[in-house]
């Protein structure tokens, strides 16, 4: 058996899933060890299991170790086939309580199978390599996290272990530096570093964002509003806590329940809404509406909340409290394929001026848990498959997917490191429009009732604030940046008031500026601008006095150059147009 015989990389991961518990039998023991579930990822596999030892960095490298040395061992692997009563009175001896669960689960006449390496005995339907030794050594035990038996919180709570697992070293390699630079360009660790917003445990879930984060958390919304201007969009400002009879109107109550927050006031229950739409159908219904006002475009940056479960929530990708750049927009029949090109136009605008030029287009169907009649579901899905097919844009279908109240198209934007984001979202929508009786004067006089278009293109700002941070790894370009310059006098005795009032100027410019007047080195204030990505540093010395310049230098770049102060206006006048993408400029 000197050669390895090759197998697929799921039967891989797949047996290095079984090998990493035999690992962690052997190293211990004397602990009562009951086996979970161990299936494979994207990456690799993991396993849940429980026991009273927690498991640490040092247990992890010896797993990997022993897992190795299980491999050297060759062990074959063998599979043997139980009925369900002798599956039972097996693992009931082996005291395996989960996997008594999962095999009373099984209906009666169904084939139950095992697999046997060494002292080593997993419940598995398999497939597995022939022999431990099959296994390449390109596999990496990674971490551990906690997880609920099934995945439901009244369960017991377990620890799972991950493994990075490819088929050979290269890969693995490859995969490890990947994850080195992902872990560099972590949304969390950059935002700390810097100070662009913070967490704290008075709101879990819920961002505090400083003033540096506040700027750049304004500008995406000012972006926002420059392309409401260009595509016709109303924005409105709605109420934050609402009846629960109006989510019961909705369907969100029946529906989304279990994610939203609840109040009594003067003995009446209030929702904190976890969206817009329902207020925008109050708004449209509020008077009559003729098809001369549709499309009908209505905006709104409202604060929404919804409750996600703690081992969800992840930095500003997964929060409770966000902002959406939501907006629904209610037309007729006819329009809709107009207004679908039109709201695609606009979504490619906006990624391609963020450096997003990986996009995926998905039309996801009807869920399993939806409202509205099969008839409305068939109209809504025809409509967005048209919309899509008659586009330039190529796009996947996603089965169960869509909203419970409509069909939808989703926009998944890759970043540098060609991990995909799902950002915007298109639903259309029947059903709500027929809940809330919406209806429109049509042009020979009768009435019709409106389709309403769930839209939003950075889908939260907060998520796409933590996605964007780690595309451009906090390097952010010039209109964005919270500080778009640091003026650094050489010394303060001799250039501190020219540095403060070119500091002046710029300010009364529009520009985000301030003089690092600390009594520290030229170098440390140097090294220091660099570290926190300030896009440009003005130094000013004697030279610079003299000659009426600047000497400026970029992030990233080495070497500086002299500039007039009317260069540098200039420079700065054509950095900050970027702020507005070419599409939109007169």
């Amino acid at each position: 058996m000197s050669e390895r015989p090759e197998f697929d990389l799921e039967t891989i991961r797949h047996s290095t899933a079984h090998l990493m518990a035999q690992a962690i039998f052997r190293l211990f023991p004397d602990e009562d060890i009951q086996l979970g579930v161990g299936p494979t990822t994207e990456t690799g596999c993991y396993y849940d299991i429980k026991m009273g030892h927690i498991l640490n960095d040092s247990d992890l490298k010896s797993i990997e170790k022993t897992m190795k040395k299980i491999i050297k061992e060759k062990l074959p692997v063998e599979r043997k086939v139980f009925d369900r009563n002798k599956a039972l009175e097996f693992f009931k001896k082996e005291g395996q309580i989960y996997k008594i669960e999962l095999i009373s689960e099984l209906p009666e006449d169904e084939e139950i199978s095992t697999y046997t390496q060494g002292e080593f005995v997993d419940l598995c339907r398999g497939p597995h390599v022939e022999n431990t030794y099959n296994l390449p050594m390109s596999f990496k035990v990674t971490s551990t996290a906690g997880a609920y038996w099934r995945g439901d919180q009244e369960n017991d709570q377990l620890q799972r272990v991950y493994a990075i697992v490819f088929d050979n070293k290269e890969h693995l390699q490859a995969h490890l530096k990947f994850l080195e630079e992902a872990k560099k360009r972590d949304h969390r660790k950059l935002g700390t570093e810097l100070g662009l917003f913070q967490f704290e445990q008075v709101s879990p879930a819920c961002p505090f964002f400083t003033p540096k984060g506040t700027v750049v958390y304004n500008e995406l919304t000012d972006f926002m509003r420059r392309l409401y201007f260009k595509f016709d969009y109303h924005e409105v400002i709605t109420p934050q806590i609402l009846d629960s009879e109006l989510w019961h109107t909705s369907g969100h109550y029946e529906n989304y329940k279990e994610n939203m927050y609840f109040t009594p006031i003067d003995e009446r229950e209030f929702a904190v809404k976890p969206m817009n739409c329902p207020c925008h159908m109050l708004m449209f219904r509020h008077q009559k509406r003729s098809y001369r006002e549709l499309p009908m475009r209505i905006a709104d940056f409202g604060r929404l909340h919804r409750y996600e479960r703690s081992g969800a929530i992840s930095g500003l990708t997964r929060v409770r409290s966000f902002c959406q750049d939501d907006a629904h927009i209610f037309l007729g029949l006819e329009q809709i394929q107009d207004e679908i090109k039109k709201l695609l136009d606009m979504f490619f605008i906006c990624y391609e001026h963020f450096g997003f030029n990986e996009i995926k287009i998905n039309l996801s169907t009807r869920p399993e848990k939806r409202v509205g009649s099969e008839e409305v579901w068939d109209k809504a899905e025809s409509a967005l498959r048209e919309a899509l097919e008659n586009s330039d844009h190529d796009f996947s279908i996603k089965e169960g997917d869509g909203a419970f109240y409509g069909p939808k198209i989703d926009i998944d934007v890759a970043d540098a490191l060609n991990r995909y984001h799902q950002l915007g979202t298109i639903q259309l929508d029947f059903n709500l429009p027929d809940r809330f009786d919406l209806k429109f004067n049509n042009s020979e006089g009768g009435q019709e009732r409106p389709v309403v278009i769930h839209r939003a293109l950075l889908g939260s700002l907060e998520r796409f604030f933590g996605v964007y941070l780690e595309h451009i790894a906090g390097v952010f370009p010039f209109w964005l940046a919270p500080e778009q310059a640091v003026i650094i006098p050489v010394n303060n005795e001799g250039h501190l008031e020219a540095a403060k009032a070119l500091t002046v100027e710029l300010k009364k410019a529009g520009y985000r500026v301030r003089v690092d007047d600390r009594n520290e080195s030229l170098g440390k204030k140097t090294r220091e601008t660099q570290k926190a990505k300030i896009p440009y540093m003005l130094v000013m010395g004697d030279n610079e006095i003299e000659k009426g310049s600047v000497s400026i230098r970029k992030y990233g770049e080495r070497e500086a150059i002299d500039l007039s102060r009317d260069e540098l206006f200039s420079q700065f006048s054509e950095l900050q147009a970027q702020r507005v993408p070419e599409q939109l400029r007169d």
